[in-house]
């Protein structure tokens, strides 16, 4: 590769530590990544576990290259506690390349609550946001409806909720091409003035937005697109996003149990690949990205194998190379009544 091709490339820092499955499953995806091209990888961590998975792969001419770190952010640690005692740990070590102008974003299959932690002290959060959100669509039968938050902030106020329906419309508009995407609110019914005190205050807010606020849907809603941007608080989204998945992977089970020894393996293994993307998309992304702050981060699942990590890195660069933050940023100005607290 010469040197003109690599200054087109964008680069990623990817958190090599974080994970269930690192770093072998990392770096292997990170390897993906390279080898389908538009990017440059930075793999933060441990040198020497790093080297050695990455000797596993043919990496000739591929544009990666490595930086140190010491420890991991585990799941469940206090995140300010951790970014207190562990600076040079992988996940903010990542997060560091962005700030200073190694890398455009970065990805992380590690701690959720470090992840934010990190790019929310690296790159601050929009004027008026006072939280970032995790958020993205959730069903393969409605890949642009976007669910936020799903699972950063179990708690909401309403201010909170109405920010999280403008950022979610924005990125509709920008990374999907919606035109004035349809927002609404996650309850239990669709009726006006149905749900919670929460629910039923941020209704007031959205009504007079500016945003295409279309009222409540229920959640068999989600899965039609009837709306573009659902919102809800992390808790909700959670469990929405949460029961999603365990519904995917015990239809894929059974159906799996039935047609063995009836049908071709093959059919069966496309079969339940189409199960499992369609109530998995999240996965299928490999990850989503952190709504609310003034960088590209992207959060993907402890879980995560190569090709979700392959697939989350691909998510960060089409991000970037649609200069999301920017126009983000600028429509927030515009619209700051909307997300003013």
């Amino acid at each position: 590769m010469t040197a003109e091709e690599k200054k087109d490339l964008i680069p990623i820092s990817v958190d090599a530590m974080g994970g269930d499955n690192a770093p072998a499953e990392i770096v292997k995806g990170a390897v993906q990544a390279a080898r389908e091209g538009g990017v440059s990888i930075i793999l933060v961590g441990d040198p020497e576990p790093v080297a050695a998975e990455l000797a596993r792969h043919d990496v000739a001419g591929l544009p990666i290259s490595t930086e140190p770190s010491e420890g991991v952010v585990v799941e469940g640690e206090p995140p300010a506690t951790a970014y207190m005692t562990k600076r040079n740990a992988s996940i903010f070590r990542a997060a560091s390349a962005v700030r200073h102008g190694r890398a455009k974003a970065f990805v992380s299959m590690g701690s959720t609550g470090a992840t934010i932690a990190a790019a929310t002290v690296v790159f601050g959060t929009f004027e008026g946001i006072e939280r970032a959100a995790l958020g993205g669509p959730l069903y393969g039968l409605a890949p642009r409806t976007i669910i936020m938050d799903i699972g950063t902030n179990l708690d909401c106020k309403p201010q909170q909720l109405a920010d999280y329906a403008a950022l979610g419309a924005l990125f509709s508009q920008i990374v999907f091409d919606t035109e004035n995407p349809r927002v609404a609110l996650l309850s239990v019914g669709t009726e006006a003035g149905k749900g919670n005190t929460q629910v039923r205050e941020t209704t007031v807010l959205l009504e007079s937005s500016g945003l295409n606020f279309i009222g409540n849907v229920e959640a068999n809603d989600i899965a039609y697109g009837r709306a573009e941007v659902v919102v809800c608080d992390g808790f909700v989204g959670n469990v929405v996003m949460k029961l999603t998945e365990g519904i995917g992977e015990t239809l894929s089970t059974d159906i799996r149990g039935l047609m063995s020894g009836r049908v071709p393996e093959a059919e069966i293994d496309e079969i339940c690949e189409r199960i499992y993307e369609t109530t998995n998309l999240p996965e299928a992304h490999g990850g989503g990205p952190l709504f609310g702050v003034k960088g590209v981060a992207v959060v993907g699942h402890g879980k995560a194998m190569a090709l979700a990590v392959s697939r989350a890195i691909q998510t960060a660069r089409r991000t970037v190379a649609l200069n999301y933050i920017e126009q983000a940023e600028a429509e927030l100005n515009r619209l700051s009544g909307t997300v003013s607290t």
